[in-house]
């Protein structure tokens, strides 16, 4: 009978060609695998709690494996993984869970963080977008509060997707000033479609400077039309932030709360 494990990792998005495997490009989870494969010496595929896009982060994403045997001692297990994935993955933590245990299926809740930032900084900019002068964070935050009443999100779904569904819970959605001239945006759902995060944030930047009314925002979102929405953001301001369980996946291994602890001060001191 084989054994899964729970994996904890993050990753700097900017190499990948997103998170899910595809023909002719790298990614993360293809990036893992060949990593996974080359230790265990059989073909390993592991599966994430979502998929991000090209040049998206992850401060936390988990993902699951099956294996035929236990992997042993875990510590050098790890070294030698990370060894094989390169700078851009650290994978953080690796333990054995309930065969039934899934990584996307069993994720009660995803969080986002999009940053910004006022003023041209050459230092910034690859993990942040420059805002224009003059954001009425006010009226953005607002019109996020209209999200958490609603359930269906067309309006931020890209085009064309091969979602079963666009219904989505989200239970946050705030712009948080971080000092130093930076904010970010922090949205919270159940599930996220393709995009979403990244057609929201536009929406609301539109807000921001003007070019749209907190009244016009509700009738973009009832619309359930992407084209009535705001332009998508770029991708590298974008962290999938955390990721929530119903159980305590995160307390059986400990060196791996310490590492995304210590990421997370390192990420906003940063940006």
């Amino acid at each position: 009978m084989s054994q899964r494990y729970f994996m904890r990792l993050a990753y700097n998005g900017a190499p990948f060609h997103g998170w899910q495997s595809q023909p002719n490009a790298v990614s993360v989870q293809s990036t893992i695998e060949e990593g996974l494969s080359r230790i265990l010496g059989s073909d390993i595929r592991i599966t994430g709690a979502g998929r991000t896009d090209t040049g998206v982060n992850a401060r936390v994403m988990v993902a699951h494996f099956d294996v035929e045997k236990p992997l042993g001692e875990i510590t050098m297990f790890l070294r030698s993984l990370n060894a094989l994935t390169g700078r851009d993955i650290a994978i953080e933590g690796v333990w054995p869970v309930h065969s039934d245990a899934h990584a996307r299926f069993d994720a009660v809740s995803r969080t986002y963080h999009y940053y910004t930032h006022s003023g041209k900084s050459p230092f910034l900019y690859t993990h942040s977008w420059q805002e224009p002068p003059g954001l009425d964070f006010d009226g953005m935050n607002r019109c996020g509060s209209m999200l958490l009443d609603i359930d269906d999100f067309t309006s931020f779904a890209k085009l064309h997707s091969d979602n079963k569904t666009n219904l989505c819970r989200v239970t946050r959605a705030e712009w948080m000033d971080i000092g130093n001239g930076r904010h970010v945006f922090v949205i919270s759902a159940d599930r996220f479609l393709r995009n979403m995060v990244r057609a929201v944030v536009g929406t609301l930047i539109d807000v921001g400077r003007g070019k749209m009314s907190e009244t016009r925002f509700m009738k973009v979102v009832e619309a359930h039309d992407r084209c009535a929405a705001g332009t998508s953001m770029p991708p590298q301001p974008l962290f999938l932030w955390d990721v929530t369980y119903p159980y305590d996946y995160a307390g059986q291994y400990s060196a791996a709360s310490d590492s995304m602890d210590t990421a997370s001060g390192l990420i906003q001191d940063c940006i």
